[in-house]
């Protein structure tokens, strides 16, 4: 069947809230010659997402200006140089931009096979967030099996995935949310205790469920005054890994806890690196975390859907942060 010259995408109109979001026409684009055309049947929401359409978050070169950093559906066109996957193939792929949309570009190096078992919309709720996770907790973070992780923002997709795979890898996990219910769902994909941050001092808390200790790892999303607190949260020896800044980037910190506790204080973006890193990335997800998702053992928690062109209202629903696990979008 031959594709369409255009098709339908969700475009940001200018700096704001939802309502920025609307739909629009434009061309199919074409893959390059180690790139896919996938036709999307699913594509995951995401915080910078929300930060691209409130004029925060650059484009990086060369990306789309359209949002949206993870897809899954059929590869309907595909590169001379294309290696792994061909036309007709079912996969799931994180992007540098263009989600929201009926058809997007990905990498061939980057795509993933689809985890026996799952439905696009599970599948679209995955390269995100179980990639950023694996890159910052057990690449850089180092977690190991035994140590005790502390999660900012448990019930979040980033949160509720850092659970489940430092869980099954056999770490002790530590999560911090907004509400009590939250704390509980958290609880219920195996966090070991649960802290509401605005009933509870988490430093104390952390401190009493480690015995004194701290935490191993911290993986924060926060930043501004949680990066001090952080810092008394942490084990000796204890490493923090900064994926967001929700409250600030720019603070101030004393250097002589990171000097007394031996601490290690590192983050990463995923958007603006290279596919061959993020290639790097993927392989290493897909030999060591695939098999428990295809298992069943690890699954993303999907908090709502919506249909692209509602793609407004699945911004309203992560602006109010009442919801537990990912939004996704789909197709029609």
């Amino acid at each position: 069947m031959p594709l369409p010259a255009r098709m339908t995408v969700v475009a940001i109109t200018k700096p704001g809230g939802p309502d920025v979001l609307v739909p629009e026409e434009r061309a199919l684009p074409v893959p390059g010659p180690t790139e896919l055309l996938i036709k999307v049947a699913a594509a995951g929401v995401n915080r910078p997402d929300v930060m691209q359409r409130e004029g925060k978050y650059p484009v990086p070169p060369g990306a789309s200006d359209l949002p949206g950093l993870e897809v899954a559906g059929e590869v309907v066109a595909a590169g001379k140089e294309a290696k792994r996957f061909k036309v007709g193939d079912k996969v799931l792929s994180l992007v540098a931009g263009g989600g929201y949309a009926e058809y997007c570009i990905a990498d061939d190096a980057v795509a993933l096979p689809i985890p026996s078992g799952f439905s696009m919309v599970e599948a679209a709720a995955v390269p995100e967030t179980f990639m950023t996770v694996w890159h910052n907790v057990f690449q850089r973070g180092a977690l190991k099996a035994g140590e005790t992780l502390l999660i900012h923002g448990g019930s979040s997709g980033i949160g509720t995935t850092a659970i489940m795979l430092a869980k099954n890898f056999g770490a002790s996990v530590i999560v911090t949310a907004g509400d009590d219910a939250k704390c509980e769902a958290c609880k219920k994909l195996g966090a070991d205790f649960a802290i509401n941050y605005k009933t509870q001092d988490f430093v104390e808390e952390v401190k009493k469920a480690t015995g004194g200790k701290g935490a191993d790892l911290i993986l924060d999303m926060v930043g501004g005054e949680y990066t001090g607190r952080n810092y008394d949260a942490a084990a000796v020896e204890g490493r923090i890994v900064q994926i967001a800044t929700q409250q600030g980037y720019k603070v101030q910190i004393n250097l002589l806890k990171i000097m007394q506790k031996r601490l290690t204080h590192t983050g990463s973006t995923l958007r603006p690196r290279s596919n061959a890193d993020k290639s790097m990335i993927a392989r290493d997800l897909e030999a060591k975390a695939w098999p428990l998702l295809a298992a069943g053992k690890v699954k993303p928690v999907i908090d709502s859907t919506f249909a692209l062109k509602d793609a407004s209202k699945a911004h309203a629903r992560m602006d109010s942060s009442a919801h537990i696990g990912k939004i996704v979008l789909t197709a029609g």
